[in-house]
């Protein structure tokens, strides 16, 4: 496999525990509760781990994201914003 192309190699599957799922988000925001409701029985279904993360604390977080929230990460890469779809979420997961 050396000379094949990274792009063309697969990635080794994570366990759905060994995933992270990340709500950026902010107190007052109705999609990011809407969104956390999502996360939250996706990943007790998958036993994947979430974290909440509030954009008005965060300046760099709030710069990158504040026309977007909620935006949830999986393993720190953006998989979605606004509306989290559940099978979509799990299929990412591994689930």
């Amino acid at each position: 496999m050396g000379g094949m192309s990274p792009l063309l190699r697969r990635k080794e599957k994570k366990r759905p525990e060994d995933r992270m799922v990340t709500l950026i988000g902010k107190p007052g925001c109705h999609l990011c509760d809407d969104a956390q409701e999502v996360i939250e029985k996706v990943c007790a279904e998958t036993g994947a781990r979430w974290e909440k993360k509030d954009i008005s604390q965060d300046e760099e977080l709030y710069r990158l994201h504040w026309e977007q929230i909620p935006v949830v990460l999986v393993d720190g890469e953006q998989h979605t914003f606004w509306r989290v779809n559940p099978e979509r979420l799990r299929r990412a997961l591994g689930g």
